[in-house]
């Protein structure tokens, strides 16, 4: 597809934080494409920081869209705008999103306080685009109050997302008990709050008493004040309770030493991609084919 390549950023700018969809639509595109000059734009935009953002993340089958779909509603009804970002898988084919735009939120396509876009993952492994942090600030720079960001679902590789969010919620289900069982302290650690979805299914409430157990002080030291809520996401049951405990988790995001470690998190991810980014697999394989490379070490010095 071709992008123009001329753009006038600081008139796309004003379009977005005036909160115009289209622009803010295409800015997305250019950004994700690279298009000239989209890394001065990002380094001119305002910081805004009201913008707060939930992460909601889990297993595949956990119910996060239609977990989403359900606060998006509540979000609505308190008056606020919001921006959500689907990652979903990569198409093998051609690197776009393999599910597209979630047909569960459908209903909120045409409002004009909500903004939904999927995103694919193209290859990142943790579970986030790869340029998640970039599209995030263009988000910022609009009058959204909150943004969400919904992941794909691969497992503990996800705790990315606690970069990212103010709040990130978990979201499991019953069946999920041995996952539970033998999951790493990583996911365990990125949670702000767990959601037991899917609650009315057989062994929720075992499932329920045995998380709320995990995370007492004798399991699982940093985890007294992690709330763990029972949502049925299709029939919204829950969802209320969710989203207050959500509200109250984000009056109490504070900078704390955990955020500028993943602050410095995020700087570092972003001058690894900008270093790299003249360099490509298949050069080097090419390279190390035509001159019959042996010492890897001795090769990549090159490129110091």
């Amino acid at each position: 597809m071709h992008i123009q390549a001329s753009v006038n950023w600081q008139q796309l700018l004003e379009q977005i934080q005036t909160g115009s969809q289209k622009a803010i639509s295409r800015c997305i595109s250019l950004v994700e494409n690279e298009v000239p000059g989209f890394d001065r734009f990002l380094a001119a935009l305002p910081v805004h920081q009201h913008t707060q953002i939930i992460g909601i993340t889990g297993p595949p089958g956990a119910g996060k869209s239609t977990l989403t779909d359900a606060l998006i509603g509540e979000l609505v009804a308190a008056q606020k705008k919001v921006a959500v970002l689907c990652v979903d898988p990569s198409s093998p084919f051609n690197m776009g999103a393999l599910l597209g735009d979630r047909i569960r939120m459908s209903e909120w396509y045409s409002h004009p306080n909500v903004f939904i876009r999927s995103l694919a993952t193209r290859g990142s492994l943790g579970g986030l685009h790869p340029k998640i942090i970039e599209l995030t600030e263009v988000l910022k720079a609009a009058p959204f109050d909150h943004i969400i960001i919904e992941t794909v679902g691969v497992g503990q590789s996800e705790v990315e997302i606690a970069g990212l969010a103010d709040v990130t919620v978990v979201v499991l289900v019953p069946e999920a008990g041995d996952e539970v069982q033998t999951m790493k302290a990583g996911l365990m650690e990125i949670a702000d709050i767990f959601v037991v979805n899917k609650a009315d299914r057989p062994d929720a409430d075992t499932f329920y008493r045995n998380l709320k157990l995990m995370l007492q002080p004798a399991f699982h030291a940093a985890a007294l004040d992690i709330p763990v809520i029972k949502t049925i996401a299709s029939q919204k049951q829950g969802v209320h309770e969710l989203f207050e405990a959500i509200l109250n988790g984000l009056k109490h995001v504070q900078t704390t030493e955990k955020k500028f470690r993943l602050l410095a998190d995020k700087a570092y991810y972003l001058l690894q991609k900008h270093r790299m980014k003249d360099i490509r697999k298949e050069e080097l394989l090419a390279a190390i084919q035509k001159e019959n490379i042996t010492n890897v070490y001795s090769f990549i010095t090159r490129f110091y």
